[in-house]
């Protein structure tokens, strides 16, 4: 099956073929870096890491740029806030997207350009669209004539006439037309600047992209990416800019994905309601934030609730079980499985993700997997060691897709447990101290303390296991 992904720009899906076989080229807008990451940010990042780890997979060498907005009037005014340099705060949360993101098992992009680096690349875009009369100064700016572009609004399929005799946009009398934009402002009192031939100032937003994408894939690349917000204005100004000053077609596919709501709410700073992803890691294991983000289609909007967080914890659960029974039953460790042939789960994730990258598809081919293998390893299902060893590696090779089973069974149950005795305000030592009363019942044929501590200890959440070689405990799923 061909890969097919829906291309925002046709409002189809389309077969994917690289410019060049066997390279595929890819830009993803990064992060406005003035404050700490929030849920929303991470789907995008997530989303894309996905789409990076199986174009990998499938043998494809991937070149992938995700910039970082490092000036901007946000933060220059968050800067100003704190009593800060921009250039301070910026690098300050530069630093906590990684700490979050490889907190999430995100692989750190190829090339992690800042605008700042690239005043010269963005000066010299500019400069040519000047040359070619399709961007003009004024009062020390310099704009951007969107009149000049007949292609204008292709992407987000706005007609340039509806949009301007309907505008509300702020009129800016330096403007030839209100949907004009900025590619270069004039440098204003205590804000950062650059030289240029146009007087000291400092990049537009939209300008910044085209020029770094441009440094470092070239005139034309494969996939833009990018959140659903951010197809209009700033995808759709990119590519009139960038197609204005090289005659050539900017990315070939652009995929979009969708929003974040909070608990069936928009997520949005009029209502508050934003989620900072290093507190929501407070609450939950990264591999289940990564898990209900990749639970839905990444076109569709996903609602964040405790809820659903509470259930993909629990379908993680499921999953880590699974590897335990694997070692503990048949001594086999998923670090040891070699990577075999394609086996039926792992052909069905692949045309799964083959068909726009549909990670809720492959999840549900996942837990099939784990349902079959679990009656495998009951003895349900007539099976040799080969069987086992095959679905073990194509539950391998999906996680590795998904960035999931990324640390040792015996690791994620300590940490789980850990995490759940903290809200149960009980600790190992207690629990450890009752088994130990209740042992000791049992020996003294005390039968009704020995059913006392094992109902205490069920209340609180606990369950015990009496195996030949003692008692065991885990905290009830």
């Amino acid at each position: 099956m061909a890969m097919r992904i829906y291309n925002t720009l046709t409002k189809s899906k389309e077969t994917f073929t690289p410019e060049v076989a066997g390279q595929v080229k890819i830009y993803v807008c990064g992060p406005t870096v003035y404050d700490f990451c929030h849920v929303g940010h991470a789907r995008s990042v997530v989303v894309f890491d996905v789409v990076v780890r199986y174009l990998r997979a499938m043998g494809q060498a991937v070149t992938y740029v995700r910039n970082f907005t490092d000036v901007d009037d946000k933060i220059i005014k968050r800067a100003n806030e704190v009593g800060m340099p921009a250039s301070q705060l910026a690098e300050k949360f530069i630093a906590e997207f990684h700490r979050d993101m490889d907190a999430l098992n995100v692989i750190r992009a190829d090339v992690e350009p800042r605008v700042t680096e690239h005043i010269d690349d963005i000066i010299d875009i500019v400069n040519t669209l000047i040359e070619k009369k399709v961007a003009y100064l004024a009062d020390g700016d310099v704009f951007f004539a969107v009149e000049a572009f007949a292609d204008y609004g292709k992407l987000s399929g706005r007609k340039l006439d509806d949009m301007v005799a309907g505008s509300r946009i702020e009129v800016n009398a330096s403007k030839r037309n209100p949907y004009d934009f900025v590619l270069w402002k004039a440098a204003k009192p205590g804000e950062p600047s650059w030289p240029s031939p146009w007087g000291d100032g400092r990049p537009g937003w939209h300008i910044e992209c085209s020029a770094m994408s441009n440094r470092f894939l070239g005139e034309t690349f494969d996939i833009h990416g990018g959140g659903k917000d951010l197809i209009f204005p700033h995808h759709e100004n990119e590519i009139a800019q960038s197609e204005a000053a090289h005659g050539k077609t900017f990315a070939r596919y652009w995929m979009h994905n969708g929003f974040v709501n909070i608990n069936n709410e928009k997520m949005s700073k009029s209502l508050n309601n934003f989620l900072m992803i290093k507190d929501i890691l407070k609450t939950y294991h990264p591999e289940t934030v990564r898990l209900f983000l990749l639970s839905s289609h990444y076109r569709s909007p996903i609602d964040f609730s405790d809820q659903n967080l509470n259930e993909s914890e629990k379908a993680l659960n499921k999953i880590y079980a699974l590897v335990k029974r694997f070692d503990e039953e048949h001594q086999i460790r998923i670090d040891d499985v070699a990577q075999s042939a394609a086996g039926p789960f792992w052909q069905a994730f692949c045309e799964a993700m083959d068909d726009d990258f549909n990670t809720a598809k492959g999840v549900g081919i996942l837990f099939n997997l784990i349902k079959e293998a679990n009656r495998l390893l009951d003895g349900a299902a007539t099976s040799t060691k080969a069987d086992v060893r095959q679905i073990f590696s194509d539950l391998k090779r999906m996680g590795g897709i998904l960035g999931i089973l990324q640390q040792p069974w015996q690791t994620f149950f300590e940490t789980r447990t850990q995490s759940q005795l903290q809200e149960m305000t009980i600790s190992p030592e207690a629990i450890d101290a009752l088994i130990a009363e209740r042992t000791a019942a049992r020996k003294n044929k005390d039968w009704k303390r020995a059913d006392e501590i094992r109902d205490q200890l069920q209340a609180a959440g606990i369950v015990l296991e009496d195996k030949a070689d003692g008692t065991h405990w885990k905290v009830a799923t």
